[in-house]
């Protein structure tokens, strides 16, 4: 009965230290950034979409985790102003694009994680974006409380096909490319 007790007594020390080392740091919505670049084959456009929250995950110092949630309705184009910037922010939230009133966020959900050292980690993780998910991996780097990756997303997986040559023919200088570029730095 007391090696019972012991083996018990042991167990819980063992899965209270796993509990410890886990650490969850919310990121700071208000002071992470998230920038987009979409090209086209007469130029580009940038801009902005606001994190609405996120969190990471860290064992031992290590990443081990990560869940974000991305307000698509922030969704700005920087590199305008005036009506031709209301024009593509509105165009951009239609059904065209990213749908932002039937799908006001984003997710992504961190699956499968792999140190490559120097704080350098391989993220595979999925990436649902007009209710519509998919696997993408991407290189992730964390320096003590920030955090900063870039990613390139197809956005015909998601159902983002206007413009797009992989199904419309004879688009010429009106062809959009398929994929489009975020640098995101994390604040947490």
């Amino acid at each position: 009965m007391k090696n019972l007790k012991s083996i018990a007594l042991a167990f819980v020390v063992a899965l209270s230290t796993l509990s410890v080392t886990a650490q969850t740091k919310q990121v700071d919505a208000s002071k992470s950034t998230i920038n987009w670049v979409g090209k086209k084959v007469t130029g580009e456009h940038s801009g902005t979409v606001a994190l609405k929250s996120g969190a990471l995950v860290f064992k031992n110092n290590a990443l081990t985790g990560g869940t974000f949630t991305v307000d698509m309705t922030t969704l700005t184009a920087t590199d305008l102003t005036g009506e031709y910037q209301g024009k593509l922010n509105g165009h951009l939230k239609a059904d065209d694009f990213f749908g932002t009133d039937k799908f006001p966020t984003s997710t992504l959900v961190f699956k499968t994680i792999a140190s490559k050292g120097n704080d350098v980690y391989t993220v595979t993780a999925d990436l649902t974006i007009k209710g519509k998910t998919n696997p993408i991996t991407f290189d992730i780097t964390t320096k003590g409380n920030n955090a900063t990756t870039a990613l390139k997303i197809d956005r015909t997986k998601y159902d983002i096909k206007y413009g797009s040559k992989s199904f419309f023919e004879g688009l010429g200088d009106k062809t959009i490319y398929d994929d489009f570029d975020l640098a995101v730095n994390l604040k947490f």
